[in-house]
């Protein structure tokens, strides 16, 4: 007999997981932070296969993020054929040439300065994979839109969770955030309720990789607690 229960006509389920006791919570809880803490965000990648099962695993791991209403307001466009990202890769040089040389402020670019990075991203073309996420604004139900609810929300926890999920899968990537991000859009031919809001280049590091040493931020710079 199913322990299953309709509420307003809608079945909700038992939730069952896995328990642990406050030591084992607080060395895993350690551990994870430990392995999270190696995760970088890397510009040289090599041109080495990664497996479509691979790709596919990493967007159903973020298909499990919470979302408004249930709404799961996402699209992940995964691109492997060369000729579809050497178009990316091109546009978006484009728009990144023209935001360092007249969109940018001064200190934008001071800023970006310890990141090493500039207007020239040949890694769209060399990694194996690149992942364009697009929040779905609205649906539409035949000829009647459809609302989603927080959708930068839903779409930013699905991010994050994909961004694990690839370092899980001992894989690195980029927040590549080209703006205005529009020609995404045009080249994968997406309707128009969806809007780009991250390319994810994934694939491995090249040998010779190289990222800044940043100082992350420490617990009681970013956190406060009331006891």
């Amino acid at each position: 007999m199913s322990d299953s229960k309709l509420i307003d006509g809608f079945e909700h389920i038992p939730y069952k997981m896995e328990s642990f006791s406050e030591k084992e919570m607080t060395e895993r809880s350690k551990s994870y932070f430990d392995w999270l803490e190696e995760r970088r965000s890397v510009r040289d990648f090599t041109d080495k296969a990664v497996p479509k099962a691979v790709i596919e695993n990493l967007i159903k791991t973020a298909s499990t993020a919470p979302s408004g209403a249930h709404k799961q307001p996402w699209t992940f466009c995964a691109v492997s054929d060369p000729a579809i990202k050497k178009q990316i890769r091109i546009a978006a040089e484009a728009e990144e040439k023209e935001s360092y040389e007249s969109r940018m402020s001064e200190r934008w670019k001071e800023d970006l300065k310890p990141m090493g990075t500039n207007w020239q991203k040949p890694f769209l073309e060399t990694v194996p994979w690149l992942i364009i996420v697009f929040k779905r604004v609205y649906e539409m139900d035949g000829d009647v839109k459809a609302n989603n609810y927080y959708v930068n929300e839903s779409v930013g926890i699905a991010t994050g969770m994909l961004i694990s999920a690839i370092h899980n899968a001992g894989l690195v990537t980029l927040t590549h955030t080209p703006s205005p991000m529009n020609f995404l859009a045009n080249i994968l031919e997406r309707p128009k309720n969806e809007r780009a809001f991250l390319l994810l280049p994934v694939g491995y590091p090249s040998s010779d990789a190289l990222v800044p040493n940043n100082r992350r931020k420490g617990l009681e710079e970013m956190s406060v607690f009331y006891e």
